[in-house]
């Protein structure tokens, strides 16, 4: 095995958990660039000039020149072994391939020359993506910190479901992997590496893990945690063209800018009408089951077996979901379907500017949705933190 490849195997684990945690570092500190290798996204490919434009994970464009001589390999991601290492050429390259390559590096971190290009291609790097989101979902658990116990390390999280609110305590050993969303980022990948001592009362968290069978404890394998705002209000104005919604916030009654990245999840709640329908549409559906179902034997009569039941069916009512999860089955709109006089409510990372929030989530309809959960005299928008309770959190994403 030539050096290079075990070079390039001992980079893979950095090349890979890059494109999953990327950190949102200046140009001035790119950890993407040194002054023998270009690590990042390949963004343009130019056969003719042998070339090919990577930018990294700071931001930063670097056009790289290959030659003949240069060594193409594609790596799985999360590989372990060798095995898997297999080798390409200049045209199995592909656009949002995750790239690794090394040799020299210009002063000006500009340009480069590539002895060794090292890939992960967009494809295996899409379906690891999906393999982590799939486990965060079958093993995480997403609420709002309320209570913090250093010495024991350990956290109470206010979690909810459609039958309320209920406290689960995270324990948190030394070897948690520990992350912190970044700033106005609306990315889970922006998110910074951080301790427990950054947890606090307040604090969104979503972690993976192991939860108890009575479901009061949960033992961490990662979190994700982040201060996040949120605001509910009226939308006075929407620009498309720059991504932008105006609002009036219901409890400050200020003016407020939101501006939606292209990883901001928009999503609209019906309203009562739809709400009504779907109802009775579930009623009726209960009430033709019902009469469809067998009718019940006389007494002393021999049981008759149930030919429909299934082996290993699971029996009893079925889990109740989560708040989080009725929410995160909405449909999907653009900021082009949203209008004026539309209640949004719209979480944020805490920025440097009051006026301003970068979406993460942005939930059309939401006067409907603060109705149902925590209806009012007077009618009106409620509380948005009163109306879903400190369990429902509006922020961390998946990966």
């Amino acid at each position: 095995m030539k050096p290079v490849i075990w070079f390039a195997f001992a980079l893979v684990v950095t090349l890979t958990c890059q494109q999953t945690y990327a950190q949102n570092v200046t140009a001035q500190a790119d950890t993407g660039i040194t002054s023998n290798r270009v690590m990042g996204e390949l963004k343009a490919i130019d056969a003719t000039g042998k070339q090919i434009t990577v930018k990294t994970d700071g931001g930063s464009f670097v056009t790289v020149t290959v030659a003949d001589s240069t060594g193409y390999s594609r790596i799985p991601p999360g590989a372990t072994t060798l095995d898997k290492v297999t080798k390409i050429t200049f045209a199995d390259l592909g656009i949002g391939d995750r790239v690794l390559a090394v040799g020299h590096v210009a002063d000006d971190h500009k340009s480069a020359t590539a002895s060794t290009l090292v890939v992960i291609s967009k494809g295996e790097l899409a379906k690891k993506q999906d393999a982590e989101r799939l486990e965060w979902r079958r093993r995480g658990i997403l609420g709002v910190v309320s209570a913090v116990t250093p010495d024991k390390r350990e956290v109470t999280l206010a979690t909810r479901n459609a039958m309320g609110t209920q406290d689960v305590v995270i324990a948190v050993p030394e070897n948690v992997a520990m992350r912190r969303y970044a700033p106005d980022s609306t990315k889970f990948g922006d998110a910074k590496p951080s301790v427990f001592e950054d947890l606090k009362v307040g604090d969104q968290l979503r972690a993976m893990g192991n939860k108890s069978a009575d479901g009061t404890h949960f033992t961490a394998e990662k979190i994700v945690s982040g201060s996040f705002r949120v605001a509910v209000g009226t939308v006075t104005a929407v620009d498309a063209a720059t991504a932008e919604v105006k609002i009036n916030d219901v409890q400050t009654k200020h003016a407020l800018t939101v501006v939606i990245k292209p990883d901001t999840v928009i999503r609209q709640f019906p309203d009562m009408a739809a709400i009504a329908a779907a109802q009775a549409a579930a009623q009726a559906a209960a009430a033709k089951a019902a009469a469809q179902k067998p009718a019940t034997p006389p007494a002393g009569a021999a049981a008759q077996p149930n030919t429909q039941a299934k082996a290993g069916a699971p029996t009893g009512p079925p889990a109740i979901p989560s708040m989080q999860e009725m929410l995160d089955r909405l449909p999907l709109i653009t900021v082009a379907q949203l209008k004026p006089g539309d209640v949004i409510i719209v979480s944020s990372t805490k920025g440097a500017d009051p006026a301003r929030l970068t979406a993460i989530t942005l939930i059309s309809g939401a006067d409907t949705l603060l109705a149902l959960s925590a209806p009012k005299p007077g009618g009106g928008v409620p509380n948005p933190t009163a109306g879903l309770g400190s369990g429902v959190t509006f922020g961390i994403g998946l990966p």
